[in-house]
């Protein structure tokens, strides 16, 4: 395929067709959604946390919520194996694993009147399994958060202009939310609010070759000392100070890179420049270390399978479904729009030409050793008006890809700064987003477990408990984000997020066992899970093996070594469990194990 718009077409036909067939198959015939039945939103309802939400509106916030950095990143790194093996994960994984592990976990959630997925895992699986999800839920939520740093800390280092727009939006974001809160007015707010963004981003070249400029131009080390201290503020003020503001404004941002790339591989029609394979796929490859398989898998999570969704489809999502029949738009519907903007990104990585996507995605070291001649890339520098080899991380790669898709437009010339460096602000907010909320979660995880030995940090409006557990949580991730370089960390998070996934497929599955009219239907959840299970766990056993304890390996890390043992030991007790669960309610008749998951309670 030598054109964008044949992936565009192509998988936008099957994405439709897995939407109407499977999508009606699994949620009618499978699950047995009911809409005769109350939901939890409606059971529930507060207008706080509960609240019944129309399904395109619920269906958007889903999405917002769950299409973070990862369907943007994890393609562009991945892009190092060729278009071939990105695409048809993307495209099998979504359709055969993430359709059907965000549609079960909010159905399941929402059987569970919409509580957390380690709560789900207590009632179906029992205390073990519950605590050792718990557990599972802090590791991934920490290491997503040192993951997508590392992005924003290769897009930023030695980028005074993205730097300035970036850290603009912090004030901001207090600016808008002080407004909000005060006048009431918040269409007046967010017209100050992206006003205020556009004029950062406008004002980013007056400041380069100032004093400010040079303050503003940050090694590695001290973006990544940054990052955690800004978390620390996120997660310990008030969510209507920041956090909220910050989100809300990234989401008119997304909306417009998103826009863009359509708009980009549509109507400009891009050339695919790399090969179907390269030459990395059995391994050594200067972004990725590992071989394509299994290591497709666990670089692209979100956009095909991704246990960070269980976060989300288990947290405020199912309290806002009005019926149950709305899970296939809002869960299902949703994860298929998350595949098709991972397509998009894969397409503006793969349309650079390979010298210049490995010039811009290695170190210079790694990238002289490869013997090849940078084509594009100079021109492209000039253009954007910064030094862009070097810069590791996807986040760059994917900014110089939609630059250079529509430097095919003559008039784009002049325009090609200011766009790639709004590309960068958004991939930087829009991350640092999921780290402002994914921080709160840590938080909130590490005074729930810390509670059962310490009651009081059970108390969330505890000051000394919030105080502490956001140190705690942003030592935790921060540490991970400055001992390690893109190829581990991201590997790291990789290997947890989809060993997360594998617990949200075996819940899944004990679900459908419970409430499928067939037994055969648990192969909608088990025959991904087999895949992912094994795929995982020998990624896991790989990096421990070749880059966590290997001396001479530039990841080396014992510390990243003993995490991947703990989780994939946390994963393995999780499914052992679930097989003794599986045997008793396999043998009891269909009569004994249907029925109610869980009778209602307030939560």
């Amino acid at each position: 395929m030598d054109n964008a718009l044949t992936f565009v077409i192509s998988t936008l036909c099957i994405l439709a067709l897995c939407y109407r067939f499977y999508g009606v198959f699994f949620v009618r015939k499978v699950l047995r959604a009911d809409d005769s039945a109350v939901t939890p939103s409606h059971t529930f309802e507060d207008g706080k946390n509960y609240v019944p939400t129309k399904k395109w509106v619920n269906a958007g916030q889903h999405f917002a919520a769950i299409a973070a950095a990862g369907p943007l990143v994890g393609p562009v790194l991945a892009a190092q194996f060729g278009y071939l093996p990105g695409f048809l994960w993307l495209l099998v994984g979504c359709v055969v694993g993430g359709a059907v592990h965000d549609t079960v976990v909010l159905f399941a959630s929402m059987k569970h009147n919409g509580k957390s997925l380690s709560h789900v895992a207590k009632a179906e699986l029992g205390p073990v399994a519950g605590w050792c999800t718990g557990l599972a839920m802090l590791f991934i939520i920490t290491i997503t958060m040192a993951g997508l740093s590392m992005v924003v800390v290769h897009a930023l280092e030695r980028n005074p202009w993205g730097t300035f727009a970036v850290f603009m939006t912090i004030p901001i974001a207090i600016a808008v939310g002080l407004y909000e809160r005060f006048t009431g007015n918040h269409k007046g707010a967010t017209w100050v609010g992206i006003i205020a963004i556009m004029v950062a981003v406008l004002a980013g070249p007056s400041i380069q070759g100032t004093l400010l400029g040079d303050w503003l131009t940050l090694r590695v080390e001290s973006v990544a000392l940054a990052l955690p201290i800004y978390a620390f503020f996120a997660s310990a003020l008030p969510v209507w100070l920041l956090l909220t503001p910050r989100g809300y404004l990234s989401s008119f941002m997304k909306i417009g890179v998103f826009g863009a790339l359509v708009v980009g591989v549509v109507i400009i029609n891009p050339t695919i420049q790399f090969p179907a394979l390269t030459e990395f796929i059995h391994g050594g490859g200067p972004v990725l270390a590992g071989p394509v398989w299994p290591f497709i898998s666990i670089t692209i999570a979100c956009g095909a399978i991704s246990g960070f969704h269980a976060f989300i489809g288990s947290g405020t999502t199912p309290k806002l479904v009005d019926k149950w029949s709305d899970i296939r738009p809002v869960a299902f519907g949703a994860m298929l729009a998350e595949c098709m903007v991972a397509v998009l990104a894969l397409v503006a990585a793969t349309a650079l030409h390979p010298a210049d996507y490995f010039a811009i995605n290695a170190s210079p070291a790694a990238f002289a050793s490869l013997g090849m001649e940078v084509v594009d890339l100079p021109h492209l520098s000039q253009e954007i008006g910064m030094d862009l080899a070097g810069r590791t991380g996807g986040a760059v790669t994917l900014a110089v890809g939609m630059t250079f898709i529509f430097t095919k437009l003559p008039w784009f010339a002049t325009l090609s700064s200011y766009f790639f460096q709004f590309v960068i602000m958004f991939e930087a907010v829009f991350i640092l987003t999921a780290v402002d909320s994914g921080t709160r979660v840590a938080r909130y995880l590490i005074q729930d477990l810390g509670g059962d030995l310490y009651a009081p940090l059970k108390r969330l409006d505890w000051i000394p408990g919030s105080i502490g557990a956001s140190v705690a949580a942003c030592a935790l991730w921060g540490y991970l984000l400055t001992s390690g370089d893109i190829n581990s960390v991201w590997a790291l998070f990789g290997v947890s997020n989809q060993l997360m996934a594998s617990i949200g497929l075996i819940i899944g599955a004990t679900i459908i066992l419970r409430v499928a009219a067939k037994r055969i239907y648990m192969l909608t959840c088990l025959i991904p899970l087999a895949y992912l299970f094994v795929t995982v766990n020998y990624a896991g056993y790989w990096m421990i093996a070749n880059v966590y304890l290997n001396t001479q390996a530039r990841g080396y890390n014992p510390i990243n070594a003993g995490i991947s043992a703990i989780m994939m030991v946390l994963g393995l007790i999780i499914l052992i469990t679930a097989f003794g669960k599986w045997k008793t309610m396999l043998a009891l008749p269909k009569s004994l194990r249907s029925g109610e998951v869980a009778a209602p309670s307030l939560p």
